[in-house]
C-alpha cells in the first residue's frame, strides 16, 4: 500500500498514512521491473547527519537475510545527499518499491547524477510535474502522488525556473514524504515561520519524516540554511 499523507497546519500537524516497503530485496534474481524506465527516487532520513555540500556519497553495504538462515552483503544505490536526508534509488511496482543496487546502476550504463536524472523524469512520467501551491504563508509542491512529492526536491529544472522569479533564493523544508515546502528567501515572514514551524512537521510525521533542517537554493545549488537538530539518543 502507498503512504498517503496531508499537512494540515504548522503549529499541530497530524499526518498518519500506511508505509510501503522500500527495503532492499533479499532475492539477487532481475525481474521485469528493473528496467529504467522503472527506476525513481525517495528521500529519506538519516538521523544524526550533518552534511553541507549536495555531493552524492555512497552510503555502507548492507547485510540481508536470506531463504535457510543465510546472509548476503549488498551495496544498495543509497547516497547521502545534504542534511540529514539521503536518497535511494529504487525500482518501483505496482505493490512495492525495491531498493536498486549499485550493480543495476552498472547494468543500466548509469552514473549515480544520471541515475537520479532519469528517475526524476520517470517520476514526472508516471506521476506528474510538480505544482505549487499556497499553503498558509507557505507553498506546498505536489504531484500526483503523495509517495514522491518529497522526491521534486530533486527536480532541478523545477527549482530553477522558480529561482528565475525570485533570484534572492528559496528556502525549502522536506519535513515528510508527502511534504515539501517553500517560499522566497526574500519573503521575510514566511521564511520565519517557516524556520519556527519546520520542527513541528518533523516531528509529527513519524516514521514518514524525513529531515528537520531547511534548504537554500540558490546560485543552481543546495546549501543548507538551517541545520538539522542533533539526533536525540535513545
Amino acid at each position: 500500500m502507498r503512504r498517503r499523507s496531508a499537512l494540515a497546519c504548522l503549529a499541530a500537524l497530524a499526518m498518519t498514512s500506511a508505509a510501503a516497503a522500500d527495503t532492499p530485496a533479499s532475492a539477487p534474481d532481475l525481474a521485469a521491473d528493473d528496467g529504467i524506465d522503472r527506476l525513481m527516487v525517495v528521500l529519506r532520513e538519516s538521523p544524526g547527519a550533518d552534511k553541507h555540500d549536495e555531493a552524492l556519497v555512497p552510503m555502507d553495504r548492507l547485510e540481508v537475510d536470506l531463504p535457510g538462515g543465510r546472509k548476503a552483503a549488498m551495496t544498495p544505490a543509497w547516497f547521502q545527499l545534504i542534511g540529514d536526508m539521503h536518497l535511494r534509488l529504487v525500482f518501483d511496482s505496482p505493490d512495492s518499491l525495491r531498493s536498486a543496487r549499485v550493480e543495476d546502476l552498472a547494468r543500466l550504463g548509469l552514473t549515480p547524477e544520471a541515475a537520479v536524472e532519469r528517475a526524476i523524469r520517470n517520476v514526472e512520467r508516471a506521476y506528474g510535474t510538480p505544482a505549487s501551491t499556497p499553503w498558509h504563508q507557505l507553498m506546498q509542491v505536489r504531484g500526483r502522488s503523495p509517495d514522491y512529492d518529497s522526491s521534486y526536491f530533486l527536480d532541478r529544472g523545477f527549482w530553477r525556473e522558480l529561482l528565475a522569479r525570485h533570484p534572492e533564493g528559496l528556502v525549502v523544508a522536506v519535513p515528510q514524504h508527502g511534504g515539501l515546502l517553500w517560499t522566497p528567501a526574500g519573503d521575510a515572514a514566511a521564511v520565519s515561520a517557516l524556520q519556527r514551524g519546520v520542527g513541528a512537521l518533523y516531528d509529527s510525521s513519524g516514521d514518514l519524516r524525513i529531515s528537520s533542517a531547511l534548504y537554500l537554493f540558490r546560485d543552481d545549488r543546495w546549501t543548507v540554511f538551517q541545520r538539522a537538530r542533533p539526533a536525540q539518543a535513545t
